[in-house]
């Protein structure tokens, strides 16, 4: 009798364990989190959209995936998220490539002055870019995608339309960028961009290098009247989103292929969003009273030839690290030509 009656337990038992096999699997399965740091406020568009890149990646991985988004550098430090993500403090993040210049100078050239027309073709330039050189200097991460804002421009409290208005003039700006203002003549003020509008409303300084879209998600436009459409050398600020190498290669293989998936549709998606972002900005400008000065085609070389400096030094940088900088820059000259 004893021996029957555990023989039917075990039978019992070996059933139980058969139906509920694919639930405890299931139960077992771990759940792969991701801390994802990001550099922009929450509110800001650019935040909002990556914030939804992660709950597109959640849904495609039927939740094997959870990304815990931390817009606003509330994880990380914004001018520290690059090497954070390295060290893995973040899964991934999205961060400036400028903020460790000196880290990427083969990619420098996308935010040289280039002439840019558009931010849609500016994101479209630096993917394409990363394509063809594969810098060795990115090696470092898993780089997801990249985006670049659209043409930065001269904003000022006073009408600029020729080169001789800007000697002296106090300009807020960063990086490349008061290279820019020293080339042409000017004076850059290194100034954080939240403090910029108060900056300009007292006369600390007297402009900013900005694109379109800053004039109103800074409030720019309620204290500086004048844009200069210095399209000739406009320049544009290259983005990375990236994650941390190993993580990246813990991850199953599905599972990349569905992240490098959803990250090649966010490329045209950001894109989009800012050629957007700078037609509201513009529209906020002109509703604020801005006027939008243009250049003279005579004045516009004038100022092509003033920052062809920083192209040169760009040549002979890379040259000097036997990087293909002069390729580099062909290459960006020639897609922006045509586009």
């Amino acid at each position: 009798m004893k021996k029957g009656k555990g023989l039917k337990t075990c039978l019992v038992v070996a059933l139980i364990l058969i139906f509920l096999a694919p639930y405890v699997s299931g139960a077992q399965e771990r759940v792969i989190t991701l801390n994802y740091s990001h550099i922009m406020p929450g509110a800001a568009k650019q935040a909002i959209l990556s914030d939804q890149w992660c709950r597109e990646v959640e849904s495609r991985t039927s939740g094997r995936v959870k990304v815990h988004f931390h817009p606003g550098a509330t994880l990380i430090p914004a001018r520290q998220t690059y090497q954070e993500i390295v060290k893995g403090t973040a899964d991934m993040g999205c961060t400036i490539l400028g903020y460790t210049r000196e880290k990427f100078p083969l990619m420098e050239a996308v935010d040289l002055p280039l002439g840019y027309r558009s931010g849609y073709v500016a994101t479209k330039l630096i993917n394409d870019f990363f394509k063809k050189f594969r810098p060795k200097e990115l090696n470092d991460v898993k780089v997801l995608y990249l985006h670049a804002h659209g043409p930065g421009l001269l904003t000022a409290r006073s009408r600029v339309e020729k080169l001789e208005d800007l000697r002296d003039m106090k300009i807020r700006a960063m990086g490349l960028g008061a290279k820019m203002v020293k080339a042409l003549d000017a004076s850059p003020v290194f100034l954080p961009i939240p403090q910029a509008y108060d900056a300009l409303a007292k006369g600390t300084v007297e402009g900013i290098l900005i694109p379109l879209e800053g004039l109103q998600q800074w409030r720019i436009a309620e204290v500086a009247q004048f844009t200069t459409e210095s399209y000739g050398i406009a320049y544009s600020t290259g983005f990375a989103v990236v994650m941390n190498r190993k993580k990246w290669n813990s991850l199953p293989a599905d599972i990349q292929r569905t992240i490098e998936a959803v990250s090649a549709e966010w490329i045209e998606k950001t894109a989009t969003l800012w050629e957007e972002m700078d037609g509201e900005g513009r529209k906020f400008a002109e509703q604020a009273g801005m006027t939008f000065v243009p250049l003279s085609q005579e004045e516009e070389r004038r100022w092509v030839d003033g920052v062809k400096p920083l192209l040169d030094d760009y040549s002979r940088n890379t040259r000097a690290r036997n990087l293909p900088g002069e390729e580099a820059l062909k290459f960006c000259l020639d897609y922006l030509a045509i586009r």
